[in-house]
């Protein structure tokens, strides 16, 4: 191992401003009605979680994020990757024991492990009492302070407590959102403006078409809508403006904003034919110009011809010029229908 200075100072990536442990909350995740009021427990609840501890063959090893025998370490491919997160785990456990059991340690010692007191692995009597206590409110951790801190920080890093995830992004990702998160102001708060920033994004979009092409904005609608019925061509303007503006903002048939917005953006994209025809499509299935029949297939229903087995192959089949008088029979029906 290349030799390293001894001196014992916190590594940099404790120092990106305020951590603390934060309620994950879900609109879209029921939680017994607590998401509504911006809780993940009740009132005056908090849960309590210990360190996770695995056993194998008779071993146990606690998952703290403060050993570089565990499998993760040892999956590093880099070597130079490996050597430095190996040096960070011995600078954190060497200002462990310095604090906490006046242990003065050389983090390039070989016998580094052998001369912990607190810090082996599979210390149970010191391991077996980090717990985190979480609630509604914010968990605020100092680890430039407070070594406790550092430890526990290390440890939800490395998943040893299932209750909380890594990070606000790790929170996002998991199939089944946990109760709460660890939170680096820095670095949550523009995972945190996404959605609002393709909100706004949408808006803007959403402000041109309505300054510069009302008809587009029509089937714009016609198209995110699930109730595209309701739009006819003389549906005033602001009417459409309006609604568009509580689709973005998660208001209606998507609940997502975020998801709402990108909708908004990807539609917006599309050629006013596209949307035609897609509007056309949506709207001759509601009146039965187009039918769904027992085989699982979609029928143009005056000429009887098959046209697909869902929305993407009858808009490929309406598109087809070979098609254009289906095409031109559905825009004259629906047409019809718009415009009273």
């Amino acid at each position: 191992m290349t030799t390293q200075s001894s001196v014992v100072e916190l590594p940099s990536s404790q120092k990106s401003g305020t951590i603390r442990i934060m309620p994950y909350i879900d609109p879209e995740y029921k939680n017994m009605g607590l998401e509504n009021y911006n809780q993940v427990v009740f009132d005056g609840v908090k849960q309590v979680e210990s360190l996770t501890c695995l056993q194998q063959n008779g071993v146990l090893r606690f998952i703290n994020g403060l050993n570089e025998f565990a499998p993760e370490i040892k999956l590093i491919q880099d070597p130079k990757e490996r050597e430095a997160r190996v040096m960070e785990i011995r600078r954190d456990v060497a200002l462990i024991e310095q604090q906490l059991a006046a242990n003065i340690l050389d983090v390039n010692d070989k016998d580094f492990w052998a001369k912990t007191v607190l810090c082996k692995p599979n210390n149970s009597e010191f391991w077996g009492t980090i717990e985190l206590a979480c609630g509604n409110e914010p968990v605020i951790l100092d680890p430039e302070k407070d070594v406790r801190d550092l430890i526990k920080v290390r440890a939800i890093e490395s998943g040893g407590f299932i209750m909380i995830a890594k990070s606000y992004e790790d929170a996002r990702s998991r199939p089944v959102p946990p109760k709460f998160y660890l939170d680096r102001i820095v670095d949550t708060i523009s995972l945190k403006m996404e959605p609002k920033k393709l909100r706004n994004k949408a808006l803007g979009e959403l402000q041109k078409l309505y300054d510069s092409s009302s008809d587009k904005l029509f089937y714009i609608m016609k198209s995110i809508d699930t109730n595209s019925i309701q739009y006819k061509l003389n549906t005033p303007k602001d009417i459409l403006y309006e609604q568009c503006d509580r689709f973005i903002n998660g208001l209606g048939s998507e609940k997502s904003m975020k998801r709402a917005s990108e909708v908004f953006i990807n539609t917006s994209k599309m050629t006013l034919t596209e949307l035609k025809v897609k509007a056309i499509f949506r709207d001759a299935a509601y009146l039965k110009f187009i039918e769904l029949r027992g085989d699982g297939l979609f029928y143009h229903y005056k000429s009887g011809s098959m046209m697909g087995r869902n929305q993407v192959e009858c808009l490929e089949f309406m598109k087809n010029p070979i098609n254009s008088k289906i095409l031109e029979d559905l825009h004259n029906a629906v047409e019809d229908y718009w415009q009273q």
